[in-house]
């Protein structure tokens, strides 16, 4: 019988009784887990006190998000409306457009009395789809 060769195996501080957990052969293995341990528990914690934060205080977070995402739409309309404007020609077309507009509104609804009323008609009843029928 032939005998195989034993080959010696090298420990290099790693040890596989615990997951996740590396082991030192220096003495500093307890000073150092005695910082990371306070780090951990902290970080452990953060998840449930986000949670319970945001169920506290979800009306106001709402509110904040909605008047930022406002903000953030006027100035993003304000700076494509000014890029329009700086295209040559393309202002005082969109001014003629919006003049020619203005005139035929105001003679096919505010001319007559007639179609003033048939306006307000339509805008009530606009009113009425939206806000839903009131007693």
């Amino acid at each position: 019988m032939e005998s195989k060769p034993q080959t010696e195996i090298q420990s290099f501080g790693v040890s596989t009784e615990k997951v996740g957990k590396i082991v030192s052969p220096n003495s500093t293995d307890k000073a150092w887990q005695d910082y990371v341990e306070p780090v951990f528990e902290v970080l452990g914690k953060i998840p449930e006190s986000l949670g319970s934060f945001f169920s506290d205080y979800q009306r106001p977070l709402i509110t904040l998000g909605l008047i930022l995402g406002a903000i953030v739409t006027v100035k993003v309309t304000l700076a494509v409306l000014d890029a329009i404007d700086d295209v040559p020609l393309l202002g005082p077309i969109s001014q003629l457009i919006g003049l020619g507009y203005s005139i035929w509104f105001i003679y096919r609804y505010l001319w007559k009395a007639s179609t003033r009323q048939e306006l307000l008609q339509e805008f009530d009843a606009l009113k009425e789809q939206i806000l839903g029928q009131h007693e």
